[in-house]
């Protein structure tokens, strides 16, 4: 081989390894305006360096449209399955719980994060709360805590969990479903849908 080839087929595996270092493996779901639109239970995904990047990953993934327009600020998505943001709505997302005070594209990822894309209407005080569901310490109970933009988490009183058709109320954003089949989620009126859990 000469030397050139040699050189050039170095650079290709070095530029090949950098690239899958910088991709973190990373949970992703996808809330859209009336239903779970990617990834209810969060699958762990190859989400490359960015909530951008793990955004592309699950469209990949689950066949879902999303559309970035270019802007002064960076790179903006307007729109992911057949709504596109506008006025006070628009498309926002969440690593770990948090509202990130910068784009998409600059919040970089590590194994094991989460990353939550949804669709939100803003008003007076924000945007709404995302609900989070968490396994309880009894077999088939669960708990529903509510968090704001900062990450900061309480429990979702009035929240309903949902599971094989049936809707069940908590008590301070706990409950128990008894046996059941399908998968548990939660709903609470102005909030984000939670990830669903077995």
């Amino acid at each position: 081989m000469h030397r050139p080839l040699i050189v050039l087929a170095a650079l290709a595996t070095a530029l090949v390894l950098a690239g899958s270092a910088l991709a973190a493996r990373v949970h992703v779901r996808v809330e859209g305006k009336t239903q779970t639109l990617f990834g209810s239970t969060q699958p762990v995904l190859e989400g490359g360096a960015n909530a951008l990047t793990a955004l592309d990953a699950a469209s990949l993934v689950g066949e879902l449209y999303y559309h970035v327009t270019q802007t002064s600020f960076g790179p903006y998505v307007d729109q992911i399955g057949r709504y596109p943001g506008g006025g006070s709505t628009g498309w926002v997302f969440k690593v770990n719980g948090v509202s990130p005070p910068v784009g998409a594209d600059q919040v970089a990822l590590h194994d094991g994060d989460t990353v939550l894309w949804y669709f939100a209407t803003f008003g007076p005080t924000g945007g709404p709360k995302t609900l989070a569901l968490r396994k309880g310490t009894r077999r088939n109970c669960y708990r529903v805590v509510s968090q704001n933009d900062a990450g900061k988490a309480t429990p979702a009183a009035g929240a309903v969990l949902h599971v094989d058709g049936r809707a069940v109320r908590t008590r301070a954003g706990a409950g128990c479903v008894g046996r059941h089949a399908g998968l548990v989620k939660a709903t609470l009126a102005g909030a984000v849908r939670s990830n669903a859990l077995r």
